[in-house]
């Protein structure tokens, strides 16, 4: 896209007021302009900044976690992540949620795969994917107990009956396994770099 192409699709953006704001989520009602539209009001609902893991042993499982979430109503497989807390960066918040939601740490540094947004039109709530190789076990159950579920290594080559069967929860764990699928898992070179 050239620069004045770029002019003609940019929105307008005129203000924006909080309709609700707790420590979870925001509502906000945008006063926006399309180009060649009328102006109207648009909510946007505005979340943390989360990162998730794809965690990935030696035989080729994927770290997973079987659980309940009410809001669809139903049982199914995530990868582990979660809110990025301040100062921290996304890397340190996977590895953190990932030994905290299933009580194995990551061996390796863990290395960002892709950043995408699960609802753009209208959620802001970046989310960042990364995968790593290898992790020991420090705990017998996962320490936070709101996340607990069924903790399990999950071949590879099992993901694409789990998508078939709507067996995979989320829009990060989703994006996560088939990154890995399609791409690969990124090794690092001898100097470090992907």
């Amino acid at each position: 896209m050239t620069e004045p192409d770029k002019d003609l699709l940019q929105w307008k953006i005129h203000g924006e007021r909080v309709i609700y704001d707790n420590k979870w989520v925001q509502l906000t009602l945008m006063d926006i302009e399309p180009p060649g539209t009328p102006r109207f009001e648009h909510h946007v609902v505005r979340l943390h900044h989360v990162a998730i893991a794809a965690v990935v042993d030696d035989q080729d499982r994927v770290l997973m976690l079987r659980r309940y979430r009410f809001v669809p109503d139903k049982w199914g497989w995530e990868l582990p992540g979660g809110i990025i807390d301040p100062g921290e960066d996304a890397a340190g918040a996977a590895a953190r949620e990932v030994e905290e939601e299933t009580g194995w740490r990551p061996t390796a540094g863990l290395k960002h795969l892709t950043t995408f947004q699960p609802m753009v039109g209208m959620v802001d709530s970046p989310h960042d994917v990364l995968v790593g190789r290898g992790a020991e076990r420090v705990s017998d159950a996962p320490t936070d107990g709101e996340e607990a579920g069924t903790v399990a290594w999950i071949p590879l080559d099992e993901v694409p009956n789990l998508i078939e069967r709507d067996e995979v929860l989320g829009a990060g764990t989703l994006v996560g396994l088939l990154q890995i699928m399609a791409m690969g898992i990124p090794h690092e070179d001898a100097s470090g770099h992907r």
